[in-house]
């Protein structure tokens, strides 16, 4: 759920957003993550495609080392 929420902060569109991760998660995981977190406010819809970070309601968590690389390659 951390790398989403980080990918989430780099591409807000849910469609680059989805096109991003699907070499390392698959589509289900990813639209389950983003219920998950929209269910949990840790992560609001703005619009039809914008996903944001909900930061004034929960801060991020930080991201693992071994989680950097991969998200700088998104």
């Amino acid at each position: 759920m951390t790398l989403v929420q980080y990918a989430i902060k780099k591409y807000e569109n849910e469609a680059t957003l989805i096109e991003k991760l699907q070499p390392i998660i698959s589509e289900k995981d990813i639209q389950r993550t983003i219920d998950t977190l929209i269910g949990t406010q840790k992560v609001r819809r703005i619009g039809p495609e914008i996903l944001q970070n909900n930061e004034s309601h929960t801060e991020l968590p930080d991201l693992p080392e071994n989680l950097k690389s991969v998200l700088d390659q998104l």
